[in-house]
């Protein structure tokens, strides 16, 4: 299966620069891997499984994520 990936090298090269265009293209491409990182489930007293995402949890990937990016060295 081939995916169409919108992280090339120089979205990742500006990203690393701080441009917030290019750091939002970032977060985008992981946005659905962040959100099933997330997730969590509930259970209602009558025992029934909810699954929602934990937005504090979410942002806490999200930051450390464009921390890392912004590390990156780009050559």
């Amino acid at each position: 299966m081939k995916r169409n990936s919108r992280l090339t090298y120089p979205v990742i090269a500006a990203a690393a620069d701080g441009n917030v265009d290019a750091i939002n293209t970032v977060l985008k491409e992981y946005e659905g891997y962040i959100a099933k990182l997330s997730t969590k489930k509930l259970y209602d007293e009558s025992g029934n499984v909810y699954e929602i995402v934990d937005d504090e949890l979410r942002r806490h990937l999200e930051t450390k994520l464009i921390l890392k990016v912004l590390k990156f060295k780009a050559a």
